[in-house]
């Protein structure tokens, strides 16, 4: 490799790729990264000249990176058709409206500033997946690029496209009163008008563009966020309050009374008031989220059924598109609504829309909604140390004990275990429908513990006691980022 271009290997992650810009990777190695993924998209397309979609957020340096990452691109032969300033799903969204062949959005998300990374898809509605990022790590390290001639077109007005498209369906009858959160990242540009648009009166907070962050990073788990959001909604009175991230994937929901709701309890209010209307449809939630959905009267009236998938965006969004489900909901804010409501992809705008649509369905108000859920004692997520080279066994390990407890009848709490599931880690639940979750994290050297019950908080904490011990009897666990 030119001992010029500078790449940290580790910037490839299972479903993007992020780095410190410079300090990981300069601009030279951006440029291979583009040529990279055009060698890549060449061949899965078998085309010689593919059309790729290209966006950036808004940051100071996000559109010197797409410069440098379309150079590589062109270099291949691929042909690049710029919407310029976007949020990742206008970005994902365009490769529908345009039916072109690929897509690379330049985003960090909600990652703090100096951070900078590349979204990327082939396959319409999906983004690339651990194996295709092997892949692309693979092509773009050892520069086993293919040469062509590619071109470059600006695409003009795109962004009032994407707008008028989440519009024109969506319009509601009731005036909702929301607070439109945006911690003045791309989403400001979007969010407001839209919401605006389907008939909601918004009250913006943070919505003008400034790429330094002044407040916070626009991260709808972030609790300072949350707060400006709460204090919002009750000093304006408002329905409801969103709160999106950098690029517009995720949204997070405060009700009319300045509460945090929880992504997988909004996700259920969702389906519920999707399977009045779908009747016999399925959705996809993943393994961390709330074990309500399994046992819900609403969705089993409706004869919808829920599977439990992997964590992470690009699982849960290749989980809908091959089961065809309704939709898809994850823990962490990312959700995904299918034909007819959506492409596949993740848009927090269209979150917030389907939320707008649950209220309006209704005559209540949105702490009223959440508090006809069943309560349940659910722990915050919580992530143990334990190293990279040795996480992923670790947990094989823990899957066969608790098979074998399970196997057994052993009791934890009074209570045996009902259910194994493995496709991510191991999540177990027992007859009253609590469960506990063991899995390796797939960006951090820890591992992921998530406990919950609809009977009590202190079931929920013996869950946890039971992990902890089975997780210390390794002897390969380290300190917890935070412990209930």
């Amino acid at each position: 490799m030119n001992q010029n271009i500078n790449i940290d290997p580790y910037g490839f992650r299972e479903y993007d790729a992020r780095w410190l810009y410079e300090k990981d990777i300069n601009e030279e190695g951006i440029t291979n990264l583009g040529k990279g993924l055009g060698t890549q998209i060449k061949v899965h397309t078998k085309k010689n000249n593919p059309r790729v979609i290209v966006g950036h957020d808004y940051r100071s340096y996000s559109e010197e990176i797409k410069s440098a990452l379309k150079k590589g691109l062109i270099s291949t032969g691929c042909y690049v058709e710029d919407v310029g300033l976007s949020l990742s799903p206008m970005v994902y969204f365009a490769q529908f409206n345009l039916d072109a062949d690929a897509v690379a959005m330049v985003t960090a998300s909600h990652n703090e500033n100096g951070w900078t990374g590349v979204k990327m898809g082939i396959k319409k509605g999906l983004t690339h997946a651990p194996e295709e990022m092997k892949e692309l790590k693979d092509i773009t390290l050892n520069e086993k690029f293919s040469n062509g001639e590619g071109s470059e077109k600006k695409i003009e007005n795109f962004q009032q496209v994407y707008k008028d498209d989440l519009i024109k369906d969506n319009k509601i009858n009731k005036k909702l009163k929301a607070v439109v959160a945006c911690g003045n990242g791309t989403a400001g540009v979007f969010a407001p008008d839209i919401l605006r648009g389907i008939g909601c009166e918004v009250i913006e907070l943070d919505c003008n563009l400034d790429w330094t962050f002044p407040k916070y990073n626009p991260n709808p788990e972030d609790l300072e966020m949350l707060h400006a959001i709460a204090k919002a909604v009750k000093d304006n009175k408002a329905d409801i309050g969103f709160g999106f991230d950098g690029d517009g994937d995720r949204v997070g929901v405060i009700d009319d009374q300045g509460n945090e709701i929880f992504s997988d309890k909004i996700g259920l209010l969702i389906a519920r008031n999707l399977s009045n209307k779908h009747k016999n449809s399925k959705f996809i939630v993943d393994v961390k989220s709330t074990g309500l959905y399994s046992k819900d009267k609403i969705l089993l009236e409706n004869n919808c059924k829920t599977i439990y998938w992997k964590t992470g965006h690009s699982h849960i969004k290749r989980k809908v598109n091959t089961e065809q489900a309704l939709a898809g909901f994850e823990k962490s804010g990312h959700f995904f609504f299918n034909q007819p409501l959506g492409y596949g992809y993740d848009d927090g705008i269209n979150s917030a829309i389907h939320v707008c649509h649950l209220l309006d369905n209704q005559n209540k108000k949105m702490s009223e909604i959440i508090n006809e859920l069943p309560t349940t004692y659910q722990t915050p997520t919580m992530a143990p140390f334990c190293k990279d080279e040795e996480k992923y066994q670790v947990v094989e390990e823990l899957v066969k004990q608790v098979e074998e407890i399970k196997d057994n009848k052993t009791k934890i709490d009074d209570q045996i275990i009902t259910e194994v599931l493995t496709v991510n880690g191991v999540r177990f639940s027992f007859e009253d429908g609590s469960w506990g979750l063991i899995r390796a994290s797939s960006n951090k050297p820890s591992l992921v513990i998530v406990t919950e019950s609809p009977t009590s908080d202190n079931r929920k904490r013996k869950i946890f006691d039971f992990i902890d011990d089975l997780l210390q009897k390794t002897g390969k666990i380290g300190q917890y980022d935070q412990k209930i």
